[in-house]
């Protein structure tokens, strides 16, 4: 039972690319994406924003991390936060366990500073979701969650939160009202182009700043310059 439990638990770890292999094109791509956000808004320094996608399995969570991997090469003090109260993924990215995180922030029974964890990322500290709550959305629009952030910010130079799927729940148009900016990801050949003009509908009604689109899964082509350099 034991093997079965790790063995499950091993399958769902997954890579970090960035810090595997930080000279690898693909890890490039994640520093142009860090410099494109750092340059979209001149009058207003981007210190928080999360990432999100119009429907499942279309890449936000590992889009999520490995931005977070980039800022902290490049010197920034940051903090990932696993606001995916629903299927949290974070915890199996950086091998953590989930026994508390940002539910137990939100309804006062630790913290935020004492739910924080290290990575062995220099620079990079996560708090899981910890255990599901049966309100996700009521939490994260509390003004505990503003007065979280509002000391999340104080503590780090970048905060990034990953979210659920906008089409599926109402949790990322919640905080894209909260945080400084949105980032939308979308899978080639997978997203249609309905859902994610639906998805940034319902991020700029929620009056929430988007600051762009992540295109993910793009198929590599032999001898592409413009893959290796800008795709």
């Amino acid at each position: 039972m034991a093997r079965k439990k790790q063995q499950a638990k091993a399958s769902k770890m997954r890579h970090l690319i960035t810090k595997l292999n930080p000279r690898s094109p693909i890890s490039e791509q994640y520093r142009t994406i860090r410099t494109n956000l750092q340059f979209s808004s001149v009058d207003n320094e981007i210190r928080s924003f999360l990432v999100t996608s119009a429907g499942p399995s279309e890449g936000k969570s590992m889009t999520t991390a490995n931005l977070a991997v980039v800022y902290a090469q490049q010197g920034k003090k940051v903090l990932l936060i696993d606001a995916d109260l629903r299927k949290p993924t974070v915890h199996y990215t950086f091998k953590m366990d989930n026994m508390s995180g940002l539910s137990n922030v939100l309804v006062g029974d630790m913290t935020l500073m004492s739910a924080v964890e290290p990575t062995n990322v220099e620079n990079l500290h996560i708090v899981s979701s910890g255990p599901i709550p049966p309100n996700p959305s009521e939490l994260l629009g509390s003004r505990k969650f503003e007065s979280m952030l509002k000391e999340a910010k104080e503590a780090y130079d970048i905060v990034i939160f990953d979210t659920p799927p906008v089409l599926a729940v109402t949790d990322a148009q919640i905080l894209a009202n909260i945080v400084d900016g949105s980032i939308l990801v979308v899978r080639s050949k997978r997203t249609e182009t309905e859902a994610a003009q639906k998805a940034i509908e319902l991020l700029k009604a929620a009056k929430g700043k988007v600051l762009g689109t992540v295109l993910n899964g793009r198929e590599k082509k032999d001898h592409n310059y413009y893959y290796y350099y800008g795709n």
